[in-house]
């Protein structure tokens, strides 16, 4: 997987030497609250090392799951994912599959501009693979992360339950 760089940041794959950041970050309840139908907080180190092997099984040109780093001293900051959504269940399979971007990060670096940052870098580059349409499904009381999807420039399009079986808010930006 490849490793993408914006003024501040850089995104990488991941490695198992992160495991006790990516346990810090997702034992958080304020962190992971707003994730999927039931969020649950991640309990041990090997929970961690398992989830970094999925998110590194990822072995696509266009879609993954980021490490997000400072680019100055490569400190961990969060997780940022451009990959196919799941429908919720009975939802209409065929034509051609969403891909939607999601973020998530340390507390600690809340209120930096990362999210944001983080997530038009990898805009920028699935654009200019040719990737056509990105999604972004959020929780409708996450209004930290409807913000960053407005600040990306990607368009409401009212609530959904299309996805991960429970009602997102959902928004969408197409390559211009």
């Amino acid at each position: 997987m490849r490793t993408i760089a914006s003024d501040r940041l850089l995104l990488r794959p991941w490695r198992d030497e992160d495991a006790d950041f990516l346990l810090d970050l997702e034992s958080r309840w304020e962190v992971v609250r707003f994730l999927g139908a039931q969020p649950t907080i991640m309990n041990d180190r090997e929970d961690a090392l398992a989830s970094i092997a999925r998110r590194r099984s990822i072995d696509d040109p266009i879609h993954g799951i980021w490490a997000i780093t400072t680019a100055a001293d490569g400190r961990l900051v969060g997780n940022l994912l451009l990959k196919p959504i799941p429908l919720s269940a009975g939802e209409p399979a065929g034509g051609p599959t969403d891909v939607e971007i999601g973020w998530h990060l340390h507390p600690d670096a809340w209120g930096h501009g990362y999210a944001t940052e983080a997530a038009a870098a990898v805009l920028d580059d699935a654009f200019s693979r040719g990737l056509a349409r990105v999604i972004a499904v959020t929780d409708p009381d996450n209004r930290a992360s409807q913000a960053v999807c407005r600040r990306l420039g990607m368009t409401h399009s009212g609530r959904t339950t299309r996805y991960y079986d429970t009602p997102n808010e959902l928004f969408e930006k197409l390559a211009s």
